[in-house]
């Protein structure tokens, strides 16, 4: 009975020194702590990658800015190879001017972008000037789509890697641990840069950059659980005087100061501390990625020997990879907070869908880039949450408390030369999501804009409009068939040309692609010479009342430099009433329609074709409604179209179909050379006569160098025509208007 009690004890006591063995070689807990730095925290995907391939498990994150984004994305489930790859695939550019694209934009909005160069919110008798250069929302719909798999986790404990990530309260000043919530959301409040990204908004505290008060949270990670900290330092050193040349060096050495002093203490508690030698990179060098990897990767491999140590002993580690997952989301519900300007309605018709659809994150993306475009809001925010098994969308929109806005342009043409143009921009002046802005243009030729519209989102929205044009120029065309040119035996004739349109109309979107409307029309028209004073020099002085329907459709990317997408336009219009001042009306209408397709290739050259028609209907139409041919660098109003080779307002015709084929080579950013070459017949009921299949009767080409400026395209081109003795010179400067 003894012997079995003393082999009972000594198997007890051997179990129990075999168990303080195995406590003792427990694998410790790695924390990993990665500190904001812009685009220098490029070098955390490069000390992330040698990590890896030493098979060392990470099981704490913790980040601040760019540190928070490459945290986030890995605690989420992706690989270095895979962070490495998304970054190298995202347009910083794009990023950091928190781009819009034109097909988000509504046809209002994307005539207010093509025409000022500066826009300021205005208050109070006061010009006020944005609180930041984006709102981030490029940014935050990346995010969503690559957190995509783990859209339902609130707690950041329960994603693949434990992750917390810091930002500031801006108006408390104190240090704000993110560690549930959305991650998307939370990511991008601990990057958003003061000045570069506006503020985000959590559970009503306005957080920016972690950086401020906290950049390296090393005692966070430490509190998780961390045993083993290893910490990439991607911070500034403080600069001198010569090297702080730029706004942001400033902004990060003023952000930088008191973390820089708290670093030596940081250190103390990092355990494996890794600084990549990055000083001559700025936090904005994104198109110097691939170097700053390279820098991570080089800083970490001089400390392989220790970092090996903390391999999983038995090999069991491996490499995490985030699995390829449908980008799809089954909305069942959409959610937004209450506003007191803009309806449900006018939301869900700008985000294009509704619930019970199935939806991919790039209609999400397009859905949010069209609330963004309207400007109506200061932060715009959503989370993705679980619902009836599906997806619900909760948006969170703040409305701008600007509600006008001062815009300014400049331009110049060869018809109506110099201008500078003043905008001021109203919004719910009388009701909901209503619009009001009104352009002046003071030089050579006064001008005015007027529009007011209500967008009612997939109801149909009403709108009013009023315009004045006036130039004066000599023309080759007299608008009356040459009847004036040959009584006077001239080639051409001074006009002074003046025209009022007031227009109001109704219009929606249709098949969510295609803008419909229809609406009256009463137009003043005025046009005289003084080359017939001895007769009578007013030659038409009449006012006119019509109706009108239109079809458009515009994927362009950019109006005047495409680079891809397609263009219809279709509208007719009839004429139904006339003061008649030259005794000659009868009701007749006007039909056109244009269609253009943008392709690119290799990247710089892009090949745009263009063909429009138009023609009247009716016994005999009015002269002055003619459709005239010539010139470039204008905005065009009634049936004025441009035309390389010809002079402004040479060819006139009641019918005309015209074709241009346009080479663009973008040589270097934003300067453009291009050729280009088009094709019409224009004459007195060309459809009817079948000429119109005839061999081209005008024939114009050009070749010109544009530049994408900040004040709008600056081009000059030289035309010419084998019909003509003598090219013109075209010279445009700044949007048109």
């Amino acid at each position: 009975m003894k012997k079995i009690l003393l082999v009972l004890v000594g198997v007890l006591v051997l179990q129990s020194g075999i168990a303080q063995d195995t406590i003792s070689k427990k694998r410790p807990k790695i924390g990993l702590v990665l500190s904001g730095g812009g685009a220098k925290g490029f070098a955390h995907i490069g000390v992330l990658k040698v990590l890896e391939e030493a098979g060392v498990k990470i099981d704490y994150i913790g980040g601040t800015s760019m540190g928070a984004v490459v945290g986030g994305l890995y605690a989420s489930g992706y690989s270095a190879t895979q962070i490495d790859s998304i970054f190298y695939n995202t347009d910083f550019d794009e990023l950091l001017q928190d781009y819009i694209p034109r097909s988000s934009k509504s046809f209002y909005e994307k005539r207010n972008d093509e025409m000022y160069a500066i826009s300021l919110p205005f208050h109070k008798f006061k010009i006020g000037i944005p609180i930041a250069l984006s709102k981030g929302m490029y940014n935050y719909n990346l995010l969503s789509k690559l957190t995509h798999r783990v859209r339902h986790v609130r707690n950041f404990n329960e994603l693949p890697i434990p992750f917390i990530c810091v930002a500031t309260d801006i108006e408390t000043g104190d240090c704000v641990l993110l560690k549930e919530g959305y991650l998307a959301q939370a990511m991008l409040a601990s990057s958003a840069f003061p000045s570069l990204f506006s503020p985000v908004e959590i559970d009503g505290r306005v957080l920016i950059d972690g950086g401020v008060v906290n950049n390296y949270p090393a005692e966070e990670v430490r509190k998780m659980g961390a045993d083993i900290i290893i910490g990439v330092d991607v911070q500034d050193d403080l600069k001198d005087r010569d090297a702080l040349k730029d706004a942001t060096r400033i902004l990060v050495q003023i952000t930088n100061l008191d973390m820089i002093k708290r670093m030596e203490e940081m250190k103390k508690i990092t355990d494996i501390y890794i600084k990549p030698d990055i000083s001559k990179y700025g936090v904005i060098s994104f198109d110097e990625g691939r170097e700053i990897i390279k820098k991570g990767e080089e800083a970490a491999l001089q400390q392989l020997d220790v970092i090996r140590k903390l391999a999983s002993p038995n090999g069991t580690y491996k490499l995490q990879n985030h699995s390829t997952v449908t980008d799809s989301l089954l909305i069942k519900s959409i959610s937004m907070n209450r506003m007191e300007n803009y309806t449900r309605a006018y939301i869900l018709g700008k985000l294009r869908f509704k619930s019970g659809k199935k939806i991919s994150y790039d209609d999400l993306k397009t859905g949010i880039n069209n609330i963004n475009a309207t400007q109506n809001f200061s932060r715009i925010s959503y989370t993705i949450e679980p619902y009836q098994n599906a997806d619900e969308l909760k948006l969170n929109l703040t409305e701008n408390e600007n509600k006008t806005f001062l815009k300014f342009g400049l331009h110049y043409d060869g018809l109506y030369k110099s201008a500078l143009l003043t905008n001021i921009t109203q919004k719910k002046s009388l009701f909901k999501n209503d619009v009001v802005s009104l352009d002046i243009g003071l030089g050579d030729n006064i001008r005015y804009n007027l529009d007011y519209y209500i967008d009612n989102g997939f109801y149909w929205s009403f709108g009013i409009k009023s315009r004045y044009n006036q130039f004066n120029r000599n023309v080759a065309t007299d608008f009356r068939n040459g009847e004036i040119l040959n009584q006077l035996g001239l080639n051409s004739i001074n006009v002074d040309f003046a025209d009022l349109t007031n227009q109001a109309y109704l219009q929606t979107v249709f098949i969510q692609k295609f803008l419909i409307g229809a609406g009256v029309e009463w137009k003043y028209l005025k046009i005289r010479s003084e080359n017939l004073g001895d007769i009578n020099p007013t030659f038409e002085k009449s006012s006119y009342a019509s109706i009108f329907g239109y079809m458009k459709y515009d994927s362009f990317d950019n109006k005047l430099f495409p680079k891809k997408g397609w263009f219809f336009s279709g509208d007719i219009q009839s004429y139904l009433y006339s003061s008649d001042y030259t005794n000659e009306f009868q009701r007749f209408s006007i039909a056109k329609g244009e269609f253009g397709i943008v392709k690119t290739f290799y990247k710089k050259v892009t090949f745009k074709i263009q063909s429009e028609a138009g023609f009247s209907i009716g016994n005999e139409s009015v002269d002055f409604f003619n459709f005239v041919l010539g010139g470039y660098g204008f905005n065009a109003i009634n049936n004025f179209k441009p035309f390389y080779g010809y002079d402004f307002l040479s060819i006139a015709a009641n019918s005309y179909i015209k074709s241009c084929f346009t080479v663009d080579y973008e040589f270097y950013k934003k300067n453009h050379l291009n050729f280009a070459a088009n094709f019409a017949n224009a004459e007195e009921g060309l459809f009817r006569t079948g000429n119109w299949l005839s061999k081209p009767t005008y024939n114009g080409y050009a070749l010109g160098y544009s530049l994408e400026s900040i004040i709008g395209p600056i081009e000059v081109k030289y035309s010419w025509s084998p019909e003509l003795t003598k090219g013109f010179t075209y010279i445009s400067v700044g949007f048109w208007f």
